[in-house]
């Protein structure tokens, strides 16, 4: 097989809503967000901008550089937790809108750790079908529309955004771009990040509303603990079925969830500082569009070379973590 990733595209909302827009919105400061998060701003979509239209201007920038039509996907993987609609998926919309008729469609629900686990999924499905040449993964969310903007806690966290690669199998390649991957959960701490109301479990009523419970609910030092010791284990267990050593990264892409977690990653699998891609303070925690930004940035800004090794890792909502090796 010489599957590759052919092409990124990202997206971000125009609104930009910094540090000191959310002093006049809740009891915080610039200060106490940069110190605790590294965040100085973060893009906030329009009332009337949805998820899947985020994503179709992310897709259609990643298809122009991979040089194909939407007629040419054979496959379209949304990572998001906050599509258009509970259903249909956020998938099937963009097939229609972009005229991709000949894409398989489906979404997954992994919180932050949704890009990564597209691209394993992709990647596996291509190995196991070679009906599957060009496959699109996306990471995309409006944060924003599950935001408590009377949460200092949490308000100051995130934003919107798109982001995506183009999994291509040509026939070049000389190898494939997935070196190894390790994905897990813990799945008996779900309250710890999560929206408690909306679901079969507790549905809509003026009481959930009226509780706020329609919006994320996190309990952050909680999250942080588990977040980096997940992140750290599945990155040493890549980086040792594979035989590779950190000081061989040209990166290491973490989710951009915070700094703090950022550099204790990086810290402890010692990698260099320079060798931590961070955007974190431009655009707050875009949950499964983080990654795939980053990705994009370096892309575009001639910062990877073929035969680059690249650590994507991630942890999120479910709780979900887990870490993929490509060699670019």
């Amino acid at each position: 097989m010489s599957i590759r990733i052919a092409a990124t595209g990202s997206y971000v909302p125009e609104r930009i809503l910094t540090n000191q827009d959310l002093e006049k919105m809740v009891e915080t400061n610039d200060e106490w967000i940069l110190e605790r998060t590294g965040i100085s701003q973060r893009h906030i979509a329009r009332e009337d901008e949805s998820t899947s239209d985020m994503s179709i201007i992310a897709a259609q920038r990643a298809i122009e550089m991979a040089g194909i039509t939407a007629a040419d996907l054979d496959m379209i993987i949304v990572a998001s937790i906050t599509g258009d609609y509970h259903f249909p998926s956020v998938s099937c919309i963009l097939q229609g809108r972009m005229g991709a008729t000949n894409a398989t469609c489906f979404d997954i629900a992994a919180a932050c750790s949704g890009l990564i686990t597209g691209i394993e999924i992709g990647v596996q499905m291509m190995r196991g079908n070679k009906r599957y040449k060009n496959v699109l993964v996306i990471g995309a969310e409006k944060l924003s529309s599950i935001t408590d903007w009377t949460d200092r806690g949490t308000c100051i966290l995130f934003g919107d955004a798109a982001s995506c690669v183009i999994l291509q199998n040509d026939g070049k390649a000389e190898d494939d771009v997935l070196v190894s991957s390790r994905l897990g959960a813990i799945g008996d701490h779900p309250q710890i990040l999560c929206i408690p109301g909306g679901g079969s479990r507790m549905p809509i009523s003026h009481e959930v509303i009226d509780k706020r419970l329609i919006y994320i609910k996190m309990e952050g030092s909680a999250v942080f603990k588990l977040a980096v010791n997940a992140m750290v284990n599945a990155c040493k267990t890549v980086l040792e079925d594979a035989q590779v050593n950190p000081a061989q990264l040209r990166w290491l892409v973490p989710h951009q969830a915070n700094m703090r977690i950022i550099s204790a990653v990086g810290q402890r699998l010692d990698v260099d500082d320079k060798q931590v891609y961070t955007n974190v303070r431009r655009y707050g925690n875009t949950s499964a569009a983080s990654i795939g930004l980053c990705l994009d940035e370096l892309n575009r800004g001639g910062k990877i070379d073929r035969g680059d090794y690249l650590l994507l890792t991630a942890f999120g909502g479910g709780l979900t973590w887990g870490a993929l090796l490509l060699k670019w």
